[in-house]
This record gives C-alpha cells, sequence and structure tokens, in this order.
C-alpha cells in the first residue's frame, strides 16, 4: 500500500516539474511566471529584466478579493485575464460608456497611441438602449457604429442583438483609439423610465458567445451590461521592429536551429508613425517562447510530431501511389472501353450495320420489327456464350439459350463468318425474315451486329426439334399418328406462307426435322438455325444461297443448281416420308441395294407395294388405312424427279387438312407415268457429307398402282 502511495506522489510530482519546466521556457530566467493564477510570458515581466520595456510591465496588486495583474496603458490600468504569444494576443477589462443613467455616466475610453497594443478586430461594438444612435469616431471622423430602436410596444428579444433595444457592429482592423457618441432619435416619446439609460461596449466575440452558451435557455439577456463596470476585450500585440531590429541583430532572438518564425503586422497598426510591428511564433513540435534566445525547443510533443509528420508522409506517399495505381487503371479502363467502343463500331460497319440502317431510314421497313440488341446485353444473356447453353450447331452457326434483362428466354445464333460480297443480301434476310409473323414459324427478334460474328436472336422454342421425337423417342411421351398429322400440316402451312403468303417469296433451302421445333404444346415451328445466313433479291423471288442437307436435298437442283419452290416441297416429302417410318433421312443400316436414302428406299418399298412394313408402330396401330394411304401418296407426289409435276405447298396444305378432316383424298394418277422419271436418276449417299453414286434401276409401273399392300 505504501508502495503504491510512493508512487502516486511521483507521478503528481513528475506532471509538477513538467508543469514548472514548461513554464520557465516562457520567462527570463529568475523572473515570476505568473500573477493571480495567470502565466506571464516575456516580453510581459513584472520587474525590470523581467520586461522587454515599460509598455510590457505587468502590476501584480494584492487586494481584497485576491492578487489580481494589471496593465498600464496611458495611464489607464487595465485587469489581465490572459495573455498568448502564439498568436500575440492580451484580453483586459475594458470599461464600458454609459450615458443618462445617473451616477454610472461616464466617457473614459482608452487611448492605445504609442503601445504595441491595437483593438483586435475580433472584438464586437455593441450598445444598448432605445432610439440609441451609437457612434464610434477617431479624429472627428466615423469608425463604426449602430442604431437600436424602440417603442412602447418593443421589448428586447433575449440572447439577441439585432437592432431592438440592441445593436452590434464589427470594429475596423488597426484600430488604437475611439470616442464613443450616443444620441436619442425622434422626439424620445417612445422611451421613459429605466430604458432612458444608454450605454455602449466593446467586447470580445468569443467571451459573449461562450456566455450565451452558458445561460442557453435561460431567462438571460447576455448582451445585459448595466449592472457592470467592464466587460473582456481582446489587444493584439508585437514588438515595434525599430527595437527587434536591433535585439535580433545582437542576436537576443537569434536560434540557431530556425525553431520559430517572425512576420511584420500592417505598418497602420501604429497610426503615428509608419513603422511595423513584429509577430513571432515557435514552429509546430517546437514548444516555448519565440522572443526568448534558445527558448523555443523540442517539447513532450515533437517526437509525437515528428512521427505525425513521418506518418503523414508515409500516408501521401501510399496516397500517391494509390492514386497512380487508380489512374493507370482507369487509363486503362479508358482505354479498353475506347478500343471496345472502336471494335464495335468497326465490327458493326463491316456486318452490314451501314446497310441496314441505310433500309431503315427508307421508310420501306417496318422500324417496330427490327430490334438491335446491344452486344453487352446477349453476352450477359448467354452467360458469354457457355458451351452448357448450347442449343445445336450448324453448318453456318451455333446457337445459344439465352435471357434477356425482362426474363424473356430467346435463342442467340451466333453466325459464322460472312463473306463481304453477300452483306447485302444477308442483312435483306434479317429485314424480310424479322417481319414474317407466322404461328408456325420461328420469330426472328432482332439481331446485334456490333460483334466479331453477327448475331441473330430468336424466339425460344422449349421442346427441341421433331428429329429429336422421331429418332429418338420418349417412350412416356410418343409421337402418335394424330401429332404427326399434325405437325405435317402446320409445316405445309408455314411453307406455304413463306412461298406464297409473304410480302415476297421466301425459299427455305433447308427443311428437315432438325429444323422443325416444338413449343409447349407440341405444335410445329419453322426454324433456320442451322443454314440459314443470306438471301438475293430479284424481280420475283428471294432465295437464300446455302447448299441444304444430305438425305433432303432436291435432286433435281443437285443436278441443275437451280433452286424453286419444287425444291422446298421435295424435302418436306421426305419430312413426310420420316413421320411415317420413323426412319432417318440417310442410313447406314439399310443396305446399297435398299439404298442410302430414304426417300430411294421409300420409293422402292412403293414399287414393291409392301408400305406398311416400313411404317412406323405408331402410325400402323393408331393410324386409319385410308389416311395413312393418302399421306403416303402425297409423300410420293412430294418426292418426283421431276419438279413441275410435284404439287405446290398450298395444294399440299389443302391435301393434309383434308385428311385431317377424314376426307376421302383423291390423288391425281398419271397414265404416263415414266419409272425412269421416278427411279432412273436417284441418287445415294455413302457418307454423311458425300455424294458416291446415282442408282440407275430398271422401269416401274408404281403410278398405274394406286394401292399398297403389305408383303
Amino acid at each position: 500500500m505504501a508502495a503504491v502511495e510512493l508512487t502516486v506522489f511521483q507521478v503528481i510530482l513528475l506532471f509538477w516539474s513538467v508543469r514548472t519546466a514548461e513554464s520557465q521556457l516562457m520567462t527570463v530566467p529568475g523572473c515570476e511566471s505568473s500573477c493571480g493564477g495567470i502565466d506571464i510570458p516575456y516580453p510581459f515581466g513584472e520587474k525590470e529584466g523581467c520586461y522587454l520595456d515599460e509598455r510590457f510591465k505587468i502590476l501584480c496588486i494584492n487586494y481584497s478579493s485576491g492578487v489580481l495583474p494589471k496593465l498600464t496603458v496611458n495611464g489607464t490600468d487595465l485587469e489581465v485575464r490572459y495573455i498568448s504569444v502564439d498568436d500575440s494576443t492580451i484580453q483586459v477589462m475594458f470599461p464600458i460608456v454609459f450615458a443618462n443613467c445617473s451616477a454610472k455616466d461616464r466617457n473614459t475610453v482608452v487611448d492605445l497611441e504609442g503601445s504595441p497594443f491595437v483593438f483586435s478586430s475580433e472584438n464586437y461594438f455593441i450598445a444598448r438602449g432605445c432610439d440609441n444612435l451609437a457612434l464610434m469616431t477617431q479624429n472627428q471622423s466615423t469608425v463604426g457604429g449602430c442604431v437600436s430602436i424602440c417603442d412602447k410596444n418593443s421589448d428586447s428579444m433575449m440572447a439577441s442583438c439585432s437592432g431592438i433595444d440592441c445593436c452590434q457592429t464589427r470594429i475596423p482592423s488597426f484600430l488604437k483609439v475611439f470616442n464613443v457618441t450616443m444620441n436619442g432619435l425622434g422626439d424620445g416619446k417612445g422611451s421613459s423610465g429605466e430604458k432612458q439609460c444608454r450605454y455602449a461596449y466593446l467586447i470580445d466575440q468569443s467571451w459573449i458567445e461562450s456566455w450565451r452558451y452558458y445561460y442557453l435557455g435561460g431567462n438571460f439577456d447576455p448582451y445585459d451590461m448595466r449592472h457592470r463596470d467592464s466587460v473582456p476585450v481582446v489587444l493584439d500585440w508585437g514588438i515595434d521592429e525599430r527595437v527587434f531590429e536591433p535585439l535580433f541583430k545582437n542576436g537576443s532572438f537569434y536560434n540557431s536551429g530556425y525553431s520559430y518564425w517572425c512576420k511584420k503586422v500592417n505598418s497602420s497598426i501604429n497610426s503615428t508613425d509608419q513603422s511595423s510591428t513584429v509577430q513571432c511564433s515557435c514552429y509546430p513540435g517546437f514548444v516555448g517562447n519565440p522572443y526568448l534566445y534558445g527558448y523555443c525547443q523540442a517539447g513532450r510533443a515533437y517526437d509525437n510530431y515528428r512521427r505525425k509528420i513521418k506518418a503523414k508522409m508515409a500516408g501521401i506517399g501510399v496516397g500517391a501511389l494509390f492514386l497512380l495505381i487508380g489512374l493507370w487503371w482507369l487509363y486503362k479502363v479508358f482505354k479498353r472501353k475506347r478500343s471496345e467502343k472502336l471494335k464495335k463500331k468497326n465490327f458493326f460497319k463491316r456486318n452490314g450495320g451501314l446497310l441496314l440502317q441505310e433500309q431503315l431510314s427508307s421508310g420501306e421497313v417496318n422500324v417496330e420489327k427490327i430490334k438491335m440488341f446491344p452486344s453487352k446485353e446477349l453476352d450477359k444473356a448467354t452467360d458469354h456464350y457457355n458451351v452448357n447453353r448450347t442449343l445445336g450447331q450448324g453448318g453456318q452457326g451455333t446457337v445459344y439459350k439465352g435471357m434477356l434483362a425482362d426474363g424473356k428466354i430467346v435463342a442467340v445464333k451466333k453466325s459464322k463468318e460472312i463473306d463481304e460480297g453477300n452483306l447485302r443480301q444477308f442483312i435483306n434476310e434479317v429485314v424480310l425474315l424479322s417481319q414474317i409473323n407466322h404461328r408456325n414459324v420461328v420469330k426472328l427478334l432482332g439481331c446485334c451486329l456490333e460483334t466479331e460474328l453477327p448475331l441473330l436472336i430468336y424466339e425460344f422454342i422449349p421442346n427441341g426439334t421433331l428429329f429429336q421425337f422421331l429418332h429418338d423417342p420418349n417412350e412416356e411421351f410418343p409421337l402418335t399418328w394424330e401429332m404427326r398429322l399434325r405437325i405435317a400440316a402446320e409445316v405445309a402451312e408455314a411453307l406455304f406462307y413463306l412461298h406464297s403468303a409473304a410480302s415476297l417469296p421466301i425459299f427455305h433451302r433447308d427443311i428437315k426435322s432438325t429444323n422443325i421445333l416444338l413449343d409447349k404444346e407440341y405444335r410445329a415451328k419453322v426454324a433456320d438455325f442451322g443454314t440459314s445466313r443470306s438471301v438475293s433479291i430479284d424481280q420475283t423471288h428471294v432465295t437464300t444461297l446455302v447448299q441444304g442437307t444430305f438425305g433432303y436435298l432436291d435432286p433435281e437442283y443437285f443436278q441443275s443448281s437451280q433452286f424453286t419452290d419444287k425444291s422446298d416441297v421435295y424435302s418436306f416429302g421426305v419430312v413426310l416420308v420420316e413421320l411415317l417410318t420413323g426412319q432417318k433421312p440417310i442410313s447406314f443400316t439399310r443396305s446399297e441395294e435398299q439404298g442410302r436414302s430414304l426417300a430411294t428406299y421409300f420409293i422402292m418399298v412403293l414399287e414393291s407395294n409392301c408400305l406398311f412394313d416400313i411404317l412406323d408402330p405408331q402410325v400402323v396401330k393408331q393410324g386409319k388405312r385410308e389416311d395413312v394411304l393418302m399421306v403416303a401418296s402425297l409423300a410420293r407426289s412430294c418426292l418426283r424427279l421431276n419438279g413441275r409435276k410435284r404439287p405446290t405447298m398450298k395444294e399440299v396444305t389443302m391435301a393434309l387438312e383434308r385428311i385431317k378432316k377424314s376426307e376421302n383424298l383423291i390423288v391425281e394418277q398419271e397414265n404416263e407415268y415414266d419409272r425412269k422419271e421416278v427411279m432412273g436418276a436417284p441418287w445415294d449417299v455413302t457418307s454423311a457429307s458425300t455424294i458416291s453414286s446415282f442408282d440407275i434401276c430398271a422401269p416401274s409401273s408404281i403410278d398405274e398402282k394406286p394401292l399398297f399392300h403389305t408383303c
């Protein structure tokens, strides 16, 4: 316990000794450092040798109430409240000027001429009383003033001095002397009794603000000084340069460490001469008195100050480094975005964007039906074209599943590179296909031309392709005869629309079961994801320039390279055979005698009157014999080698509608049907990508045999 008490005593003693040491830094050694609890730093002092000159002498006077420090200025003793070396100020008690206040009437003003002091601009001049015109004058010139008014109905507002019974104003800088005059306004009828008393005073702004804060919320008027004789006033002080220079030259103010700094104040601080005043301060981190030789020394805070400076410098360095990194990053981002923007612009031009804009601005195209998708939106929609989003791949592009910002599911086709010579045809295809509006045709929603490869955006069809349902059947959901017949009719209707009902005839050129999609209600939708990529325009028709798919390709087109609407009819005939038989258009499980091509095999079976041997079990089980025979006869008509003898898609559509209604369909039998025409120039393939030979067969009289039997 004694050890603890000793430690506490040592701590108290340490603080006292540090405080004493710091106080000694502010005064001349051997001189009193305080009076009545007020620190007295040099150049102020009590005794000779402790102050700079008589103007800085402080009188320490004993009163019954205690010891008070006094500063004598031109014969007037002013009570000192504090002295600051750091900002060269001294606060003193300054007398109030009264008028018409009986025994208190006094017009005494302290004159600071010839002293090192001036009234600080931090003071306010305040005047109280009704109809009071209070003026500050100097050498018969007005340097400031204000007016307070009131009448019998007015009353001063607490904690306010805005012109009612109280007014205030700032004072000019470097003021050394002023007189106060107070005069009544009007006939004075508004003033009576106590309100006839008028008074004015100069006061430290910070003191009155703290006074107001201390009595905040109380029934108190901080500007009411009637019962006081003096109020705190701040004076600025400095050393006359005529005194400063000799001291500086003989070393009294010299500091080898340059631990202080000095400044000259406006020369008008002394009104009787033109000399300037010098004010000095220690540098941050140093403590002491800059007016004493060697007394600006590193204090207790100096090490902390240096550490703070180092920390600040380190912080500035780190901040500068991060700033440079940030600027470099922003530059790279800006450069990358600018490069991406330029790339998009070049891609847009290369992919035919200018041609599309030309057509849109011509007014001939329905702009509302063509949407230009931004590449950023499609990149996000497809998860950066994730392979797991792939719906299918064709000879001319890959299709991805995507979800737009509004939640709509779409199919995004990334086309392969387009020959610059076919740009106009590609744009024509986009324009025409975007205007197709049929329930059995997949809708083209828009395109994106600002990517390296052009993108086409279609509506998403959820249930896959007809090929999948035919050749990879789902036992839980098999394709019934009714569904097959309806799908055939819907595809035929879509092709009829493209051939004749659209604004310009459009030949699909790649009708196959993989290009027939089934929506959520298993309705057929004709698509062109695999190979369609450009169109050409002539006076009557629009045709795509792609090759098509083996097994579906029209032999007449293959030989002549002339594609017509009847070529689409031939491909549709192959799809009809797929629906009837459930077999693939090209199969290597069939013998060469039977033919690799389903179309060739189908014709051979018809010739042998063995149709029902190759039909799909679902067709045999559920289809009516008459209906099946009529569909087979229709398929045979579509597969004729002579395109002119094939039915149109309109005729095919009408025939399928009649079959759907279970009406008897009478297919025209041609009496002079040349077997060579049917089988004389058939073609077959030995691989999925090449055509090896054409089968030459003997004549047949199949057209003369309208009925088919099982073998």
